[in-house]
């Protein structure tokens, strides 16, 4: 009896000093270096879970399917695109932690990063076959691109929905669902998420198809892991008119976290500036937060001169009808 007693006594006192887990939901590329998780670790005695759910749109979705009972406490990788529909289901903390002064604004969510999505191009590849590079999106419907293209689902990944939305803001909508029913016709390739497209289709990495969507930061992040091999990327952007968008993502206390202060503690930590000063060799995205130097590797990385996108109030009406429309076109 008596060794019952101690047995219990230090299974409970073990767990009476056991650090408070705080869940973070994040999208696939989400990635910081360990140091900064551990040092918010020891600084607020926690211990952070982090749940990788895909791309942006399948994060998104497995919140509002699991909203009942959240999977999380906060959130990270909500973009302009999807965040007012995380409002609207109810997602959201109506209280969110103070913002530091940004460069972008985020509703409903403190912004973290942003980026600009575009076409990128094999340089080699273009160079070798002796094709010229496009000089718009009308280009790639053409005989000579057939079969070239790649792009992710916007359904499931935030970068090609943003994609979808400069369409519609460049184009317009309804010539631009014509240039995606041009392009089905043309043999344009659709994955599920970035991922796919960048390591399995592009080129670059043994695929079959020049020209993928992706971010004008990524050729930075080539030469950077090139680790000296490379000088000047083989990797290039393509800012085309209605095919660049500035995509700005955050992060955001869930409704019903079980541990809501640390979870806003969390989400104010990813706005520090030796947070900040990483994401763009981490994830190879800008910082939001003002005043952030920006490292050597991202000289690599151009800004479009233009982006496009429809008003948010737009998005927030019409993306949904715009994505179902897309999956009419494209796959069915």
């Amino acid at each position: 009896m008596k060794k019952t007693f101690v047995l219990l006594f230090a299974i409970w006192n073990v767990s009476a000093y056991a650090a408070t887990e705080v869940r973070l939901a994040t999208h696939s590329s989400f990635d910081l270096p360990k140091e900064h998780i551990a040092a918010f670790e020891k600084q607020h005695d926690a211990k952070i879970v982090i749940l990788k759910s895909g791309d942006g749109n399948e994060l998104l979705n497995k919140l509002i399917i699991s909203k009942k009972s959240p999977i999380a406490d906060a959130v990270y990788g909500l973009d302009n695109a999807n965040v007012s529909r995380a409002h609207q289901e109810n997602l959201l903390a109506a209280k969110q932690p103070e913002s530091a002064a940004t460069v972008v604004k985020l509703p409903h969510a403190l912004a973290v990063n942003y980026a600009f999505v575009n076409l990128n191009y094999d340089k080699k590849w273009f160079a070798d076959k002796k094709i010229p590079l496009p000089k718009s999106l009308a280009d790639l419907t053409k005989p000579e691109y057939k079969n070239l293209v790649v792009s992710p689902n916007p359904n499931t990944s935030t970068p090609a929905m943003a994609f979808l939305l400069a369409n519609i803001g460049g184009l317009g909508e309804e010539n631009a669902f014509k240039w995606w029913a041009d392009m089905r016709q043309n043999g344009i390739k659709i994955t599920k998420g970035w991922s796919e497209a960048y390591y399995t289709e592009f080129t670059l990495n043994g695929g079959s198809r020049p020209i993928m969507v992706g971010y004008a930061s990524s050729p930075a992040a080539e030469v950077f892991y090139s680790e000296g091999k490379l000088s000047t990327p083989n990797m290039g952007n393509l800012f085309l008119q209605g095919g660049n968008y500035r995509q700005i993502e955050g992060a955001a206390v869930l409704q019903g976290a079980k541990q809501p202060e640390l979870a806003a503690k969390l989400v104010q930590y990813l706005q520090n500036p030796s947070v900040q000063k990483d994401i763009p060799t981490s994830m190879w995205v800008y910082p939001a937060v003002k005043g952030v130097m920006l490292p050597p590797a991202m000289l690599h990385a151009n800004v479009p001169p233009t982006h496009f996108s429809p008003q948010d109030e737009r998005v927030h009406r019409q993306q949904k009808a715009w994505a179902a429309r897309w999956t009419k076109v494209v796959l069915k």
